[in-house]
């Protein structure tokens, strides 16, 4: 099990701390922790020769939305021998304390955040199956029936299909140069 640092902890000791955001891109331009180096968790392996050289010079703080994310990139740290903790609550817990988010500034346009992806296409697929079923055929309300207990699955075990899949969208993907940038910035550090 990862440790977990609290968001006072974090931000008492945020100078001393490399911190790296897990989430998608889009994620990470909506709003991190100062100072934080975005390495999407399907990234983390990638980042691993980098990850084990910064951790000897400080120690590493894995951050994401909500903790979940974070708790799994600290094991797969842990598994090659690189030591980590992970915010308590993610992201969110940071905002809700008062900690400082910061934005990218960028002239590209912005990603939605992974939370509204996930509305926008469960929310379509719903109303799709719900339009489908009264226009073509009722077992098309099967749709909406299986989005709605995806949803309710996704609540009860803070995990989340639909936002892995959406991950996997070339729109959410780290561009390679992007990624070969952060960890070149972490390593000149």
């Amino acid at each position: 099990m990862t440790p977990t640092l609290t968001t006072s902890a974090v931000r008492e000791r945020l100078h001393t701390l490399v911190v790296i955001d897990v989430r998608t891109p889009g994620e990470y331009a909506g709003g991190h922790l100062p100072g934080a180096h975005n390495i999407p968790l399907d990234d983390l392996e990638y980042a691993l020769p980098v990850l084990r050289e910064v951790s000897g010079r400080g120690d590493l703080l894995v951050v994401c939305a909500s903790g979940t994310r974070s708790e799994s990139a600290g094991a797969t740290l842990a598994r090659h021998g690189i030591r980590a903790a992970s915010l308590e609550g993610g992201t969110a817990a940071w905002a809700s304390a008062g900690g400082d988010l910061h934005r990218p500034a960028t002239t590209a346009t912005p990603k939605w955040a992974m939370d509204r992806q996930v509305r926008l296409t469960a929310g379509s697929l719903v109303l799709g199956g719900l339009l489908l079923g009264q226009v073509v055929h009722p077992a098309f309300q099967l749709l909406s029936a299986g989005v709605a207990g995806g949803l309710v699955y996704s609540a009860l075990s803070n995990s989340c299909a639909m936002a892995t899949l959406l991950g996997k969208l070339p729109y959410n993907r780290t561009r390679r140069t992007d990624l070969d940038d952060t960890l070149a910035a972490m390593r000149s550090h």
